[in-house]
């Protein structure tokens, strides 16, 4: 009986330990993406200018090209740029096509989206990945640009630029967060609205977090969950923004949020400005709606992390420039975004 106990023993670890080694080498095969931060652009360099949503007019080129000029660097793009397919600016072969060469290029420094529209998402899967992890560069761009700027992300780690499109007005404001952030970074680098812009900030709950910045266009964000390019929201600051949406189409999103656990494990949600996301009072439903604040405050009132609203970035003049994944303090009480580390290297 002891000779056949000691078998058992003996084929039971040896079971175990070939489990164990099992567990080890399927771990070891999981890889670990490690953060990449783009090189910091310098006057000279070259903007690779591209359309990854909406078709661009002759206007939206020459303007976007003289805004860069203007800022010291060069400007290129392909002739691809001006294709159009319905609402798009191509076909999403020719639009993931033209993003892939520009990473692909060594004389291309950065890359900025021209405009944003709709149709990033459907080129997504056609993006060459590995490229981009390859040759790392900036990337810049606001509204739709959002699902890309998740994708790469997420596939990559690579920090992108939640920011200025090539149309966009770089007032003093926004050129002083673009310079600080992407030129010539600093240390600790607090973001607050103009002094004639607090008062339309709204502070929902109290609080400080820290955590690394994740997010975007709320239409969007909420259109990437339960895709292969969502990203994980655990531990990290969510800022959105959003334009033309009424609060019942706000509650609907932020709510789905909610429910699919993005806001569970965060520490912290920034609120940008949602530009005419209000009840238009001319509307007869308008009595019999919600506002905008009331839609804040019902979702994200009861969350046990810091919530403010009226931040400025959006679609709006006055813009910060947010990088993904970069860790960051959101602190209501002095009502700001301050970078705890440099987005670029």
């Amino acid at each position: 009986m002891k000779i056949i106990r000691h078998l058992i023993l003996f084929i039971s670890a040896i079971i175990l330990l070939s489990c164990k080694t099992v567990e080890i080498n399927n771990f070891e095969n999981v890889e670990i993406l490690t953060k990449i931060k783009p090189k910091r652009l310098k006057k000279g360099d070259t903007i690779g200018l591209v359309s990854s949503a909406s078709a661009i007019k002759d206007n939206h080129l020459a303007e976007a090209t003289e805004n860069l000029t203007k800022l010291g660097f060069k400007v290129k793009y392909n002739e691809t740029i001006k294709e159009k397919y319905g609402y798009l600016a191509g076909s999403d072969s020719a639009r993931a096509e033209d993003l892939n060469r520009m990473f692909a290029d060594d004389e291309v420094d950065a890359i900025f989206e021209i405009r944003g529209g709709y149709g990033c998402a459907r080129m997504l899967p056609k993006i060459d990945y590995d490229l981009i992890k390859k040759n790392p560069k900036i990337v810049l761009g606001y509204s739709d640009i959002t699902s890309l700027l998740y994708a790469i992300y997420k596939k990559t780690n690579l920090v992108c630029f939640h920011g200025p499109v090539g149309t966009s007005t770089y007032n003093e404001y926004s050129l002083k967060h673009f310079n600080n952030i992407l030129e010539n970074p600093k240390e600790n680098y607090e973001m607050k609205n103009l002094p004639d812009e607090e008062d339309q900030i709204i502070v929902f709950n109290e609080g400080i977090g820290e955590g690394e910045l994740v997010g975007g266009n709320l239409s969007i964000v909420v259109s990437m969950i339960g895709t292969e390019y969502d990203i994980d929201t655990k531990g990290k600051i969510i800022f959105l923004e959003d334009i033309g949406e009424e609060p019942y189409r706000i509650d609907r999103m932020l709510t789905q949020m909610k429910q699919a656990g993005k806001f569970k494990d965060c520490v912290g949600v920034a609120l940008g400005v949602f530009r005419n996301c209000d009840v238009n009072e001319d509307d007869p439903e308008f009595e019999n709606s919600l506002t905008l604040v009331q839609v804040f405050k019902d979702i994200l009132g009861e969350l046990n992390v810091p919530v403010i609203y009226g931040l400025s970035f959006g679609h709006i003049e006055n813009k910060f420039t947010l990088p993904f994944g970069i860790k960051s303090r959101l602190n209501t009480y002095t009502k700001s975004l301050t970078l705890l580390e440099n987005a670029v290297e």
